[in-house]
């Protein structure tokens, strides 16, 4: 596939780094000259500096051949004039935008991004597609990161397996026979930093952690299994009332009635702003770091902090001194990778990355054959993959265990007619089963092949 990618910096990397891996054909754009030359000292991509909105540097970039265009540039109205361009003028079949601005995603505008007006084909806002990440881990405490598939049927957990966790040194195989009913499936295992695919005979340790797949109902039920009895925030401090503060407040808000929610804002006028769109919600203005003002926002009784600036360093600071102060937990958005691995041991219990979650939002879109979602983990060793399974898949027809999959893959789930089926070697796929998989990197080209439709099936 080739693919042009507009926009070099921390999510433009990470999309490249990832096709690249794969063999992909990837020129990138960015008008930083020393941000080019970095990722074509680290990758195998072609760079180009220059603005990725102009045509002759789309040009340049092969946008003649291109099959895709990624475009996402710090710059919203950049990001457009590069698609409407290389639709324009080169024709190219899919063209991807990252918008940030919120009101070019208000409902009454939605035809705006049209065939007919500016033709766009996905639609990526980070501030949303966070905030729905943050809310998700605001619902299930306890869970280090969450995400769901299947129409909201089937979810993924990953989940730290604590000292006195219940399940820990207990062979998976005997996982099935001690809780029959329970439709949960490990599917990948990281033990001292290494991610990798368990078998029937392997056990939980204590700090491993553990990603399971099952039903969206039986979340809470897994978690105790894992040791987590965590309870539902009703009390939350939120640091940052930028738009991902909005966002999640304003969903609160809306979904959660009984809860009680607090914004701290560095920005007076915004603070103002932030506070006429709320109803509910108690806005204080002034900096997360100042002791005197989390006391004042009642941290001290609070439930959850969950910091959500523009500063790393805020967000991690802000986050520490609310536990110091008294917080039960807390929840840290965090960008640069380098922090996300001091995490655990600075007392932060579940950080974000924006990042990460662009990119799979973007991977659900670049990945060949029938599939419906993609969410990467630990920074790209693997993915969970949501897929529909087509006649001509080889999956169908044949008993899971007479399969003979490709190593560093494993099912975690299947959907049929509204129902959630947990796998065994007895299982069958049928045509249009939605199956999540569990693949890691290197094999998630053939997760792709065998969900694509075979030329002789016309």
């Amino acid at each position: 596939m080739r693919v042009i990618i507009c926009g070099a910096g921390q999510v433009g990397y990470g999309i490249a780094e990832r096709l690249a891996a794969e063999k992909n054909d990837v020129s990138v754009i960015d008008t930083s000259p020393e941000l080019i030359h970095a990722i074509m000292d680290a990758l195998d991509v072609r760079g180009f500096v220059g603005h990725g909105s102009h045509p002759e540097v789309l040009e340049a970039a092969g946008a003649q051949n291109a099959d895709m265009i990624i475009a996402v540039t710090l710059y919203d109205e950049v990001n457009i004039v590069a698609c409407e361009v290389a639709h324009a003028l080169f024709n190219v079949p899919m063209k991807i935008a990252r918008i940030r601005a919120q009101s070019y995603l208000r409902p009454h505008y939605q035809d705006l991004f049209s065939r007919e007006h500016l033709p766009i084909d996905v639609i990526i806002s980070p501030e949303m597609e966070v905030g729905e990440m943050v809310l998700r881990r605001i619902a299930i405490p306890g869970a280090m990161d969450v995400v769901s598939f299947a129409e909201n049927k089937i979810a993924m957990v990953a989940i730290e397996c604590l000292e006195d966790c219940p399940v820990v040194h207990t062979p998976l195989s005997q996982l099935s026979d001690l809780f029959p009913d329970l439709p949960s499936t490990v599917v990948g295992i990281v033990r001292a930093g290494k991610l990798f695919i368990p078998r029937s005979v392997d056990r939980l340790e204590p700090e491993d952690v553990a990603y399971v797949v099952t039903t969206k109902d039986q979340v809470r039920r897994t978690l105790g299994l894992f040791g987590h009895e965590e309870q539902e925030a009703t009390r939350i401090v939120v640091a940052g009332g930028g738009n991902v503060g909005l966002y999640v407040a304003k969903m609160i808000e809306q979904r959660q009635s009984r809860t009680k929610i607090k914004i701290i804002e560095a920005n007076r006028d915004r603070a103002i702003t932030v506070a006429d769109e709320l109803r509910r919600t108690v806005v204080l203005s002034g900096s997360a770091l100042d002791q005197n003002l989390l006391l004042q926002a009642d941290i001290q009784d609070a439930d959850l902090m969950v910091a959500l600036t523009n500063n790393d360093q805020v967000n991690i600071l802000s986050s520490v001194m609310a536990k110091r102060l008294g917080c039960k937990a807390n929840l840290a958005l965090i960008n640069n990778p380098t922090y996300q691995d001091l995490t655990k041991s600075l007392g932060i219990d579940a950080h974000v990355n924006p990042g990460a979650v662009t990119i799979s939002r973007v991977l659900q879109h670049v990945r060949r054959g029938r599939i419906r979602a993609v969410h990467s983990v630990q920074r790209g060793a693997a993915e969970i993959i949501e897929a529909e399974a087509l006649e001509t898949s080889p999956l169908v027809g044949a008993y899971l265990r007479d399969l003979n999959l490709p190593h560093g893959i494993r099912i975690g789930a299947i959907y049929r007619d509204g129902q959630v089926i947990k796998p065994s070697g007895g299982s069958k796929i049928q045509p249009k089963d939605r199956v999540v998989i569990f693949a890691l990197a290197e094999a998630v080209r053939q997760v792709e092949q065998m969900f694509r439709v075979s030329l002789e099936f016309f």
